[in-house]
């Protein structure tokens, strides 16, 4: 299974263009993915550099027709006109969706900074080696407070999820109240918006309840002992002018570690301000 992750800045690539179709392209080239997951897809929002407004998720649906678009919106407001403004996420997989889970994620008031809502957006898919959850989310990037409950909410989700996997709810055939599978190992990939020597990126890999696989970062799996090749800053100096750093992240839950067979960044590409990342996972 071939997975990118990829913060993809609404479309706007270092020379300040949105193209869309710029994008699946760098995908494509990189490698025959199975799941693509994006950070910071926009639909309706005129007035972020670059855009015309165009709806990225309608348009990635009609570049990608042989896969499925799952949207992960997480601010979702009024536009002038009536009309809806809509910011977030997205997973495009062409593996049988099972089921998917769209999440707020805590946004606790912190008047020091500006902020936005964040949301995650996990689906259940149906793989050779039986079910998978793969999650993407955009964690915030100016609230370090708003960061933190956020890292919190995910490992509790993992907790929720895994406990799911020990005591499935009674099955119903039929309605919404059919039991679907929904297993403890997942993929999670972010731009987490924190490096690897935060306290975060350690704690995200910390224990949880007793039987629950935790998570691990599947940079360190592949490339043990090598530092990670920074994903951010790389060829944008106009926005991070100081030294690129990694801030996006694959981790894997530690009972897929041994089937991590690749990490790879993409450091050659600017089409965003950010790097794409591709896992490799053996079935």
């Amino acid at each position: 299974m071939r997975l990118i992750s990829w913060n993809i800045q609404w479309c706007r690539g270092c020379d300040g263009q949105v193209s869309p179709a710029r994008i699946r392209k760098v995908a494509r080239d990189m490698a025959d993915f199975d799941l693509l997951c994006l950070q910071e897809v926009a639909r309706n929002y005129p007035d972020l550099a670059g855009s015309s407004g165009e709806n990225q998720y309608e348009t990635l649906a009609g570049l990608f027709s042989d896969y499925t678009v799952v949207q992960g919106v997480a601010m979702d407001v009024l536009a002038v006109g009536g009309d809806r403004r809509e910011f977030g996420n997205a997973i495009i997989t062409r593996l049988p969706i099972l089921q998917v889970f769209r999440r707020l994620l805590p946004w606790p008031a912190d008047p020091s900074v500006p902020s936005m809502q964040r949301s995650a957006v996990e689906v259940v898919l149906d793989t050779p080696s039986g079910p998978l959850r793969v999650t993407t989310t955009h964690l915030e990037y100016y609230s370090a407070k708003q960061r933190s409950a956020q890292v919190e909410a995910l490992r509790e989700l993992q907790i929720e999820a895994a406990g799911h996997a020990a005591a499935p709810v009674p099955v119903k055939e039929t309605g919404p109240f059919r039991t679907v599978p929904r297993p403890a190992s997942g993929i999670l990939t972010a731009d987490f918006n924190f490096p690897p020597d935060d306290a975060l990126h350690g704690h995200l890999q910390s224990p949880l309840a007793p039987g629950v696989p935790v998570y691990r970062d599947a940079w360190q799996l592949r490339h043990p002992g090598k530092p990670h090749a920074p994903t951010l800053g790389v060829h944008d100096k106009e926005q991070w002018p100081g030294p690129p750093f990694a801030c996006d992240f694959i981790f894997v839950t530690e009972d897929l570690a041994h089937r991590v067979e690749d990490v790879v960044v993409n450091g050659a590409t600017d089409a965003s301000d950010h790097q794409p990342v591709l896992l490799v996972l053996r079935d």
